[in-house]
């Protein structure tokens, strides 16, 4: 079984663009796993610069990314440069041997900027111009902050595109944070362009939004705006393609940077998304632009199972990276500042976090930062270098996991194998999270989320796909969220189903076509094929209201809440029927053999034992095994051409004996049979898996 889709069956969503063969896919140094971080030394006296690489050294630091929030020190006045300093950085970390990871600084405009292009600052969607003196970019259609980024980015290029300490490029950081959208003039501009290039003529438009409701009806371009706030909701499909051209216009900012790079420069270029935190970005789309795969990472402070969360993060940056190595480009070595209650990492925890994003593809961990800043808005933002200094606990297991990492080298490059995979579709997000849904408490990110944590708990390792894209290696497909289910994307699932895959849907998916138009046929009427079932009628429940299920093989009644629906049977067999609420007696949970394959309907929100239930029957259709492991122990294996690498994490309290052959790489300890994972540790055993 391959480790991720082989290609799409549309050509918008499928695996990562080529390349020029001219163009490294990894950065060129340094050998083995990177480890290292953001580095800010125009934060401090340039005393202290020889004073960081020295404890770089002393960390096992061998990469560190500079410049990325800069641009007032590089050009401090339009059009005038003083690159002296940076100059100087980057041959004392090259002295050092630390590579650097080079940052456009285009994430914050100088104050010089805005005082000259006041009409670039971003407009909210009430109106509001968002001002100067926090981070955040302009606004993207801004062509007077395109020509400013494309500049300093150019002359970054030309001054150090092929110094030999710089081995990636990192343009700009974190699109879509803190700006997604930005309802200026300009942006109006540029959407109506998109929409031009998009649907061709007015009519085309009106018919894709269906104007004819609320006498929306355009008879001139310059008539179309941005979706503003207006007296009642907004026209869903109009928000829909505002969405996609936001984050459009975005990711033309980023070309422009990349391409003036690539005229200096023939270093791979990166730039660090946020998989699950940031879902303004369709990284389906953003993988194809990018050399290299970087993800950015902070645990949910308020999650007392984050390390899940953490976990499903590294998969959909695996999965967006196609299978392919990745960068860990930040996490925290222990508290972040920007949550509500920032809580502190406990011993063991920040290698835990590392060393499961390394066994989830990552073949570089990095932070933010490496010196804790004294002063802005981060000073509570913890480091690999604290306030409290090299005498901390955080320091010593900075350097105790730097030295772990140089024992890994050997890691690089292998790659993870996936048991099922989970559809994910930013652009069914967007629609789904507009206003008017029939029930405010059936989310996409918690339905993603129970899944993708019963998946976890099972031992079952997990890739994220496009509902578009070759589904043919994995013997289990769950979709917990497509309400927008395009027609190619329900013809993708339905053949995969007779091929012999198990599908299992869950409620509110496939109702909207690609304009949020509900399907002809009614809800769920796409996939009536694969799952013999269609929906007559949404049966959302009151808060705190519960519906029960009965099996009909006996077994025990499980509880559900929020959602029900009423389905009419196409062909399908019950499994489970609702014995109270508005669908008693009516079908809950359905099969349906299609071709060589099976197709699983689950018309209710069910978490823990029910949702277990289902899929625990769904696994013996498609040939998978829940783990006997307990459910606080991950195990993961990466494949190499010469060896596979077991990666286990215990997060439990308790040790625990996982079944392994070969050579403990943290210890050199020969394992046979089993090794022993200690409460709250870490094992990665080199060895063959079968």
């Amino acid at each position: 079984m391959s480790s991720h889709p082989t290609g799409p069956v549309a050509p918008r969503p499928g695996s990562l663009r080529a390349v020029g063969p001219t163009t490294p896919r990894w950065p060129l140094g340094p050998d083995g796993i990177a480890y290292g971080g953001d580095y800010n030394p125009e934060q401090w006296p340039e005393e202290v610069w020889q004073q960081d690489v020295e404890l770089m050294a002393q960390a096992g630091v061998n990469l560190v990314s500079v410049g990325i929030f800069s641009w007032a020190l590089l050009e401090p006045r339009e059009g005038e440069l003083d690159l002296g300093w940076l100059d100087r950085l980057i041959e004392l970390l090259h002295a050092h041997g630390i590579a650097v990871d080079l940052g456009t600084p285009t994430a914050s405009p100088p104050a010089w900027f805005f005082a000259a292009h006041p009409e670039a600052r971003v407009v909210t969607r009430d109106g509001t111009v968002l001002g100067f003196g926090s981070r955040g970019m302009a606004g993207p259609s801004s062509p007077a902050y395109r020509q400013a980024a494309v500049r300093i980015t150019t002359a970054l290029a030309e001054r150090y595109g092929r110094h030999p300490a710089v081995v990636l490029w990192h343009v700009h950081n974190e699109y879509g944070a803190p700006v997604s959208e930005d309802y200026s003039e300009s942006s109006a501009a540029g959407f109506r362009v998109w929409l031009r290039e998009r649907y061709g003529s007015l009519d085309a438009l009106n018919a894709a939004w269906g104007t004819a409701f609320w006498g929306q009806r355009y008879g001139e371009w310059e008539h179309v705006g941005v979706p503003s706030v207006a007296p009642s909701v907004v026209n869903p499909a109009q928000r829909l393609d505002f969405a996609r051209f936001s984050d459009h216009a975005l990711r033309e900012c980023f070309r422009a940077e990349r391409d003036a790079i690539r005229a200096h420069s023939d270093r791979p270029v990166t730039t660090n998304f946020m998989a699950t935190a940031c879902p303004s970005t369709d990284l389906w789309e953003w993988a194809r632009e990018v050399d290299v795969v970087s993800d950015d990472h902070y645990l949910d402070a308020a999650d007392p199972r984050g390390y899940v969360g953490l976990a499903m993060a590294a998969d959909l940056t695996r999965s967006v990276a196609g299978g392919r190595p990745w960068i860990l480009m930040e996490h925290s070595t222990s508290a972040v500042n920007w949550q509500p209650r920032n809580v502190a990492k406990r011993p063991g925890e920040m290698a835990r976090n590392a060393l499961t994003h390394l066994g989830r593809g990552a073949d570089a961990v990095l932070f933010f930062q490496w010196r804790a800043s004294r002063s802005g808005a981060e000073k509570f933002h913890s480091a690999m270098l604290p306030h409290a200094g090299t005498s901390s606990r955080v320091w010593r297991e900075v350097c105790e996991l730097g030295a772990e990492v140089g024992r890994l080298g050997e890691v690089r490059g292998s790659r993870v194998r996936a048991d099922a995979a989970i559809l994910w579709d930013w652009e069914s997000f967007w629609a789904q999270d507009l206003e008017w849904r029939p029930s405010v408490d059936l989310g996409h990110r918690e339905r993603t989320r129970a899944v993708y944590d019963r998946l976890w708990r099972d031992g079952l390792t997990v890739d994220f796909a496009h509902p578009e894209a070759d589904l043919s290696a994995y013997p289990l497909v769950v979709a917990p969220a497509s309400y927008l289910l395009s027609d190619v994307a329900a013809r993708n699932l339905t053949a995969y189903v007779e091929a012999g895959g198990t599908l299992v849907v869950m409620c509110f998916s496939g109702i909207v076509d690609e304009h949020d138009a509900v399907h002809p046929g009614g809800y769920l009427a796409p996939l009536v094929d694969a799952l013999g079932v269609t929906v007559e009628e949404f049966l959302p429940l009151r808060t705190g209201e519960r519906v029960r299920l009965a099996w009909v093989d006996g077994a025990d009644h499980v509880v559900s809440d929020v959602w029900a629906d009423h389905l009419v049977l196409r062909g399908a067999q019950v499994l489970a029927h609702y014995v109270d609420g508005p669908a008693a007696g009516g079908a809950a949970v359905t099969r349906h053999v299609r071709g060589d394959g099976t197709g699983w309907y689950v018309s209710t929100h069910l978490t823990g034992d029910g949702l277990a239930a289902v899929l625990h029957r769904a696994y013996a259709d498609a040939g998978l095994a829940a783990s006997e492991l307990p459910d606080d122990v991950e195990v993961v294996v990466r494949h190499g051409s010469e060896a596979d690498y077991l990666v286990a994490v215990n997060h439990g309290e308790e040790s625990v004996a996982v079944p392994a052959e070969g050579t403990e790489l943290l210890s050199g300890e020969q394992v046979s049979g089993a090794v022993k994972v200690p409460a709250g540790g870490v094992v990665v055993v080199r060895g063959r898996v079968r």
